[in-house]
């Protein structure tokens, strides 16, 4: 069995072992460094993040308001965004001759529009700085040796390193390999899915966008914002939201709730009663199933009439009380029965992991080893879609890099 040794051993290639080793190494420039990557390739989430397209991160202005992008680690980032923000990246990858553009809703993306831009930089220069990139090191144990470096053995090499960076993301085996030395890990479960209706007059629907409010019945979650009617149940940008933010509590369901929809947003019951009520005098000649109201588009409006049970061939005028009632009820309290998820996209992003209380998060080192540290989704944190899951990655991977400089 084959044993080198390094001063700096990263284990995983995505995006924050990259960013990692390539900023050690800028700092460091004598530091031998290796990373060692279980797939026959690397930087894989990094082609298919954001459509092919590569979203590094948002342009949120204010750290306050950034961190509420994330359901769990918003206290320990704030702090980090701090050292190292979504400024300090774009400026990171602008002063490496990459161009960017900031797109209306904030996201941030290469000008290319292809995440091969972004893979061919971090390749290329980890190839000037002379950083090892490992394939094939499925690895299977990492230890303290007699001399207190690290001992890292995959299958087929055993290597040695003074300090050790784990960003293997949602890896299950280097969970399992921390909770054997003593670390405590969050039990992950999926976040970033959207929800199965099977309901098929809602699933005819599919591809028409509504800005509504939806809730989980029976608990405090709730969103704001677009959904998207699918032919499977619902996506959009606020079901996405809801999934992270709800990730545990939906798991421990079984991904079976009711979903409660307030298609007109902010509007009461009451409010659209009277409302309905100062429609029905103003336009009492007209269909109501012919005439949409609120701004709804013919397909949804004919849709939520169906719901409330109105006759197509009714008037305005012709609407009873109870006709007003059930309208009112459909608008802002449409109940549907979930029935498990679908993962959104490429978007492969898990809620748990190494529990936060040990990591210091001024240097991502673990609390319980020296010269352990940690960068990216292998933390327990995550981000709901819009570039802050790849900005918790960057982040992480320059207080490291500013850890072994300094260190």
């Amino acid at each position: 069995m084959n044993s080198t040794h390094f001063d700096t051993i990263i284990i995983g290639g995505g995006a924050a072992g990259f960013f990692t080793a390539i900023n050690i190494k800028e700092k460091n420039p004598n530091l031998k460094i290796a990373i060692l990557e279980r797939g026959n390739e690397v930087l894989q989430k990094v082609k298919i993040s954001g459509g092919g397209r590569c979203n590094l991160t948002n342009a949120v202005a204010e750290i306050n308001e950034f961190v509420k992008n994330y359901p769990r680690g918003k206290k320990e980032l704030r702090s980090c965004f701090q050292q190292f923000g979504n400024k300090e990246t774009i400026l990171w990858f602008e002063s490496k001759s990459i161009a960017l553009k900031t797109e209306p809703d904030g996201r941030v993306f290469p000008k290319s529009d292809t995440s091969q831009t972004i893979i061919d930089y971090f390749l290329t220069r980890a190839k000037e700085l002379k950083i090892n990139i490992l394939l094939k090191q499925n690895v299977e144990s990492f230890t303290k040796s007699s001399n207190n470096n690290w001992e890292i053995k995959t299958r087929d090499a055993t290597f040695f390193s003074e300090k050790l960076v784990l960003t293997t993301g949602s890896n299950s085996k280097i969970w399992q390999i921390l909770e054997d030395i003593g670390h405590q890990i969050v039990k992950p479960v999926p976040s970033l899915f959207t929800f199965n209706i099977e309901d098929q007059k809602l699933n005819q629907l599919m591809g028409i966008s509504q800005e509504v409010t939806i809730r989980i019945k029976g608990t405090s979650l709730m969103q704001q914002g677009n959904i998207l009617i699918t032919h499977w149940g619902l996506s959009g940008p606020a079901v996405l939201k809801l999934s992270a933010f709800g990730a545990v509590n939906l798991s421990e369901t079984d991904y079976t709730f009711t979903l409660m929809v307030n298609w007109l947003k902010d509007n009461t019951y009451d409010q659209v009663i009277e409302k309905l009520k100062v429609i029905k005098q103003n336009q009492a000649k007209k269909n109501v199933l012919k005439n949409p109201q609120f701004g709804f588009t013919h397909r949804l409006w004919e849709y939520l009439i169906q719901l409330a049970q109105i006759p197509e061939n009714l008037n305005f005028a012709d609407t009873s009380k109870l006709h007003l009632q059930n309208l009112a009820q459909v608008l802002t309290n449409t109940n549907y029965s979930v029935s498990g998820k679908s993962t959104f996209k490429d978007e492969f992003v898990t809620a748990g992991g190494i529990d936060l209380k040990e990591v210091n998060f001024k240097t991502m080192e673990s609390k319980l080893f020296s010269n352990l540290f940690f960068a990216g989704e292998i933390l327990n944190i995550d981000g709901i879609t819009g570039g802050f899951n790849f900005q918790n990655a960057w982040t992480g991977a320059w207080i490291v890099s500013e850890s072994i400089k300094n260190g």
